[in-house]
């Protein structure tokens, strides 16, 4: 469904990927996480075909992003995490953007608008900053699309807000559609993406299922420091120590993404040589 190949992109004289390569397939929700500046934005900005890899491939649908081919565009949408609402309400709006999208339903929309408990009289500019998000994630999914990017999407959502949109977005994937989220939030995307992507430095240098993380990581309550070519990342708590470790003894505990995304930033080349079937855990 998406396909990259040997891309390289740069803003300018500043270069942002460098020969990455991605394939993401239907039935996922991707969790695409990455440090400030690493290009998650840019990265779903590429797919949709609102910025051009420099050098390279990629093909989403069969399609070509940059020549934005209205079948492409029909079948794909992005909320970005920056964006304009225009003075029209809710009704307003279907009326005039629907028709883009030409699998909307409408018998949806207006559910979930109900549910997040928009108010239908009142002209979306003057909505609160979560009301906004609410309303657009409610739309994206009323579109139907095949492909669906979100670019932050619980921020300027409150904790019952974040609970709801957990749920939709769970009960909209589907077989047929692929749906990433980027965010720097992974504590509220816990028990919702998989597979998880890691990017830094301009190349794709994580990316697993959940199952596969519990079966290849594990982590332990140590009360004194082991010694560093046994572990994987280290963090110092009030009681001991957190240690991540090759999971040889087949524990099953799960790691949470927090603590996955610092072991992997902090040692790729050592998580990347256990889920080779190595056990070095070098640390760098």
């Amino acid at each position: 469904m998406v396909n990259i190949k040997n891309m390289d992109f740069a803003y300018k004289k500043t270069k942002l990927f460098s020969n990455l390569s991605l394939e993401l397939k239907p039935g996922n929700i991707y969790g695409l996480l990455g440090k400030n500046g690493a290009g998650k934005t840019s990265l779903l900005k590429i797919i949709s075909g609102l910025l051009f890899p420099n050098t390279g491939k990629i093909e989403v649908n069969n399609f070509i992003p940059k020549q934005r081919n209205p079948e492409f565009l029909q079948d794909i949408f992005f909320l970005p995490e920056e964006y304009y609402l225009p003075g029209l309400k809710a009704i307003d709006f279907k009326k005039v953007y629907a028709p883009f999208y030409t699998n909307f339903d409408n018998v949806r929309f207006m559910e979930l608008l109900e549910e997040f408990k928009l108010p239908m009289d009142q002209k979306l500019n003057s909505f609160s900053y979560g009301q906004k998000k609410k309303f657009l994630i409610s739309f994206g999914i009323a579109c139907n699309s095949r492909i669906f990017l979100l670019d932050e999407p619980t921020n300027g959502l409150d904790i019952p807000s974040k609970t709801q949109f957990r749920r939709i977005i769970a009960s909209a994937g589907t077989e047929n559609r692929l749906i990433i989220i980027s965010t720097h939030q992974v504590r509220d995307m816990e028990n919702l993406i998989d597979p998880i992507i890691i990017v830094d430095e301009g190349k794709v240098i994580f990316n697993e299922y959940v199952e596969q993380v519990t079966n290849k990581l594990t982590v332990k309550k140590l009360t004194e420091e082991p010694a560093k070519d046994t572990v994987l990342y280290l963090e110092k708590e009030i009681d001991g120590y957190k240690a991540v470790m090759a999971n040889t003894d087949q524990d099953q505990i799960d790691i949470d993404f927090e603590t996955l995304f610092n072991t992997v930033i902090s040692n790729p080349s050592g998580v990347k040589s256990v889920f080779n079937g190595g056990t070095n855990n070098e640390n760098n």
